[in-house]
């Protein structure tokens, strides 16, 4: 047995450990052990008196205080430097080796002289029956792989003895070969640093051992190796991980591929970042990048950890490959099992088609053909808000991206993420983009009623409950009106809102939840931006609670929910905060249209809290008063119509209110909070007009606001009928009440309520008392459209005249003013542009046959067609200014007219036009810019988003329902 062993101690003061008590606690160890230790010496890395007075104290044979920046590595070797033994220990202020420990890791080198370096096992303080490290190997590229981390102590490793590298902590070392392979290697940044020991060691002729039978309890302060115990992670641990793999790899390479690695260590860092946001680990991104980037211009480290290699390697490097992992084994031996590990309860059966949900969906098709019969054979819709979208995939997206305008004259501005939103839409239907519309609005209410019973599912397990709030959210005044009106944004909002609380709501488990619900959050926000701030506030609250209640668990995911959408954002932020125009982030994008809405009085008001956006909650109003009733009884009838249809609406508020009252009621109030920042802003928003089309004023949609707070009404009065009408303080009352007869009667009786409400809404297509119409594949003249569907950069200068005797005048360029080819930041403009004081030119002179020049301004603008709309025809001076400008614009050399269509009169540009003005080079690199940034968050989102094997694994043993405490 060697004579001599010289135990050396790292300590690192720090004010959250105790480092002191850890140091007495160590000490004592020692002097316990069986086998005495010679020498001691103590390393102070930092300044704490009591630390080095209690050293010095001990009767340790030296004490070296060193800066606090001192790394484990360089500590150990200037402790090393002086050592008067045969062996080196070496030691952490946070290991506690039992008594034994020395005698049979002393005896490990006694017996087997070709054993240069022999290690205990480690366990947990807290935990002895948790092996926190019994040897260490790594995968061909250099992976590290613990051969025993984390594993119950079973005695299942108690035969292992060779293996490729230790961990640091507690390893026993001789000293002729510490000395001749030069000790650990300082470029490590505290990870590996035994394994890499362990590969040195063994090309320089030697072995390395683990002994089982001595054992070291460790802390795990981080003084040596990342701070924890596995399984935990954090960055410094993840980098230092990286870090030290990615030196070793180049290190340990052959000298002609070392160069090729190092030139490949930023493409790889790219590639691991795919990679890592595909297995839902983002966490590992910032320290690849950081880790990588060291490594880059580390190169005076990595020679001389090539030096020391190629001075002392005697042995090839094929006498490592028996000890190195292979993937075989890594799949199948070490890739815990998580299923039999967790021993947890798994996830309930969501049955979809069982629990009748695909019945359901079934239905809601039937009733929107029924609804919509016509719209089976129209090729495009109109009316309302709506138009039609580009002829081909590659404009709906150049829409959606930052430069010109598809309107107005040299207009450069950042696009609506709505147009994105449009873009996506009308890309399912690449043959004919606006059929997309048309599919849409066919689709709406199963669809409606698919989201919203995959949304109740995280309330309820019961199948009936999840058809009622599946039922109640597709017949939602809100919803309803949306369709009948031809509001495609306020549709698409309120058909994503569902799966936004179906991914939302457990966004804190997993990175695939909190990505789908980052491009949910995203969309939703670009359909109604006047939402956002509702959404945020409950995005700040869920964050709140996650930080109180969870002590910060998935805060990180929650936190990435808004970034997509910041980033889609930013551009059209920064454009409106410049022109000092805040408020305009709140419009509603796509085509400006001053439909029938709730107003900003009293009577308004009331609309607005019993849930609709009208001033005709249903359209009852409107139905007697053109029904069979008729005459003055219809409209009595009419009148009265408000205050009992409402009565029909109330009992879904009445349950909502009883959720205060059951044993779910922290769940229930979260959701009455959604359901009150949905109805807030409802009621800021319909007083607030930011947009404008030709003279009128239009005020923002209150729709999409009462959809987020009819989302919180029906969730809280599903949690109600789900858990009963008692008080919590009755558990057996409530048993009692909740039957499941009681409980399915309250369902049909809320389900038939809403549906006889519906009844006008749901037949008014069929009526003709809806704006929806027949649409043409462009708002401009098949002439004009067949043009541009050509050439994208043909301009047609279009002249309204309006009932007050003004005109409205406006520019398109390509087939067709489209929904995706609208901008906030033009319609919401309080200022004129350059652009606007040459269309108004432009339409002036136009109109006034007096001015000479204008052909040619139009020519020199790149406008080949001037297009009269027709005036109004119970508008006298609408009449006479359409007469006006028809005599000038037939009476203008250089203008052919085209004859009359059914958008108007048409005249074209005779003589060659100059094509339109491209883009300046500034905007082409902004361009480049903004793409570039939201096509990275929105492809991360998108990776994050897509499910693996593993994170499917771990939903399964994830409650389905959420905010229900288990049994």
């Amino acid at each position: 047995m060697p004579a001599r062993v010289h135990a050396v101690v790292v300590v690192r003061p720090d004010a959250r450990i105790p480092a002191a008590h850890r140091l007495e606690r160590l000490l004592a160890a020692l002097s316990a052990q069986t086998v005495p230790v010679s020498a001691t010496t103590v390393v102070v890395c930092g300044e704490d008196a009591d630390v080095s007075a209690f050293a010095a104290a001990s009767g340790t044979r030296a004490t070296l205080s060193l800066p606090a920046s001192t790394s484990f590595a360089v500590a150990v070797d200037r402790a090393a430097q002086q050592t008067q033994g045969d062996v080196v220990w070496v030691l952490a202020q946070d290991t506690v080796p039992e008594p034994d420990a020395l005698a049979h890791l002393s005896a490990a080198l006694e017996v087997a002289p070709s054993v240069g370096v022999a290690a205990p096992k480690l366990v947990r303080v807290t935990a002895p029956d948790r092996i926190v490290s019994l040897g260490v190997t790594m995968t061909r590229f250099g992976r590290t792989v613990g051969l025993a981390d984390d594993e119950f102590d079973q005695g299942q490793h108690d035969d292992a003895e060779d293996v490729l590298g230790v961990d640091v902590r507690g390893m026993l070392v001789r000293a002729d070969a510490w000395h001749k392979i030069g000790g650990i290697d300082p470029a490590l940044a505290g990870a590996d640093e035994g394994l890499d020991l362990g590969v040195r060691a063994r090309l320089a002729g030697g072995r390395v051992s683990v002994v089982p039978r001595a054992r070291l309890a460790v802390h795990g302060d981080g003084v040596a190796g990342p701070a924890g115990l596995p399984p935990a992670r954090n960055l410094g641990a993840a980098y230092a991980h990286r870090r030290a793999q990615l030196h070793r790899r180049l290190a340990y390479a052959h000298p002609l591929a070392a160069p090729l690695l190092w030139l490949s260590l930023l493409p790889v860092a790219l590639w691991r970042t795919v990679v890592a946001l595909v297995a839902k680990t983002p966490g590992r991104i910032l320290p690849e990048w950081a880790a990588a980037a060291v490594s880059v211009v580390a190169l005076p480290s990595l020679t001389r950890a090539r030096g020391r290699i190629r001075r002392t390697r005697p042995a090839p490097w094929s006498q490592l490959a028996p000890l190195r992992i292979t993937r075989e084994e890594l799949r199948t031996g070490l890739r815990p099992d998580l299923d039999v590990r967790d021993g947890g309860e798994r996830r309930s059966e969501l049955r979809f088609f069982t629990g009748g949900g695909a019945w359901a969906v079934l239905a809601a098709l039937v009733v929107s053909a029924a609804v919509f019969p016509s719209l089976l054979v129209w090729p495009t819709l109109a009316g309302g808000a709506l138009a039609p979208l580009r002829t081909t995939v590659a404009r709906l997206w150049s829409d959606a991206a930052y430069g010109l305008r598809p309107l107005g004259l040299g207009e450069v501005t950042p696009a609506d993420p709505f147009s994105a939103v449009i873009a996506v839409l009308g890309s399912l239907w690449p043959g004919a983009p606006s059929q997309a519309i048309v599919l849409l609005w066919l689709l709406a209410l199963p669809l409606a009623v698919l989201g919203a019973w995959f949304a109740a599912t995280r309330v309820t397990d019961r199948s009936v409950l999840r058809i009622t709030g599946a039922v109640v959210w597709a017949l939602a005044p809100t919803f309803l009106a949306a369709l009948m009106q031809g509001r495609p944004a306020a549709v698409l909002v309120h058909l994503l809102l569902p799966w936004l609380f179906y991914a939302g709501s457990v966004a804190h488990r997993s990175w695939s939840a909190a990505g789908a619900s980052s491009l949910i959050f995203a969309a939703v926000a670009a359909c109604s931006p006047s939402l956002a701030p509702a959404l945020v506030a409950v995005w700040i609250v869920w964050l709140v609670v996650l930080a109180v209640v969870r002590h910060g668990h998935g805060v990180v995911r929650v936190v990435w929910v808004v970034v997509p959408a910041i980033v889609l954002f930013a551009p059209l932020a920064v454009r409106q905060l410049r022109a000092g125009n805040p408020w305009a982030l709140l419009a509603d994008p796509g085509v400006v249209w001053a439909g029938p809405q709730a107003s900003a009085d009293a009577a308004g008001r009331a609309m607005l809290a019993a849930g609709s956006p009208t001033l005709d909650p249903g359209g009852w109003g409107a139905l007697l008063r053109g029904g069979t009733f008729g005459g003055a009884f219809g409209d009595a009838l009419a009148h009265l119509a408000p205050a009992w249809l409402l009565v029909l609406v109330a009992p879904i508020g009445l349950l909502a209110l009883a959720s205060l009252f059951t044993r779910r009621w922290v769940a229930g109030l979260a959701m009455l909070a959604v359901a009150a920042a949905g109805l807030a802003t409802a009621f800021v928003v319909v007083g607030i007009a930011v947009a404008a089309r030709t003279d009128t004023a239009v005020a923002i949609w209150p729709g999409a606001a009462l959809s987020l707070a009819w989302a919180g009404t029906v969730a809280a009065a599903l949690i109600c009928l789900d858990t009963g009408f008692a008080l919590r303080a009755s558990p057996d009352a409530d048993r009692a009440l909740a039957a499941g007869r009681t409980r399915s009667l309250g369902a049909v009786a809320v389900m038939l309520a809403l549906a006889i409400f519906s009844l006008p809404a749901l037949t008014a297509h069929l009526r003709g008392a809806s704006t929806l119409a027949e649409g043409s594949a462009s708002t401009l003249p098949a002439f004009v459209s067949a043009e541009g569907r050509s050439d994208v950069n043909t301009g047609t200068v279009i002249v309204q005249p309006l009932p007050s005797g003004a005109v409205d005048a406006r520019v398109v360029w390509g087939e067709s003013e489209t929904i995706g080819g609208q901008s906030t930041a033009l319609d919401t403009r309080t200022r004129l542009s350059a652009g606007d004081d040459s269309v108004a030119m432009l339409a002036t002179d136009l109109v006034t046959p007096t001015s000479s020049d204008v052909v040619a301004r139009l020519r020199g603008d790149g406008i080949a067609f001037v297009l009269l709309a027709p005036a109004d025809a119970s508008a006298d001076r609408s009449r006479a200014v359409w007469l006006t400008a028809s005599t000038a614009l037939n009476q203008r050399a250089g203008l052919d007219a085209v004859g009359d269509t059914d958008k108007g009169t048409l005249w074209r540009v005779t003589d060659a036009v100059t094509p339109r003005a491209a883009a300046s080079s500034a905007v082409i690199g902004t361009k480049r810019a903004i793409a570039i940034a939201q096509l990275i968050a929105v492809g991360a989102a998108v990776l994050l988003a897509v499910p693996t094997t593993a994170s499917r694994r771990r939903a399964r043993h994830q409650p389905r329902v959420v905010g229900r405490r288990r049994a």
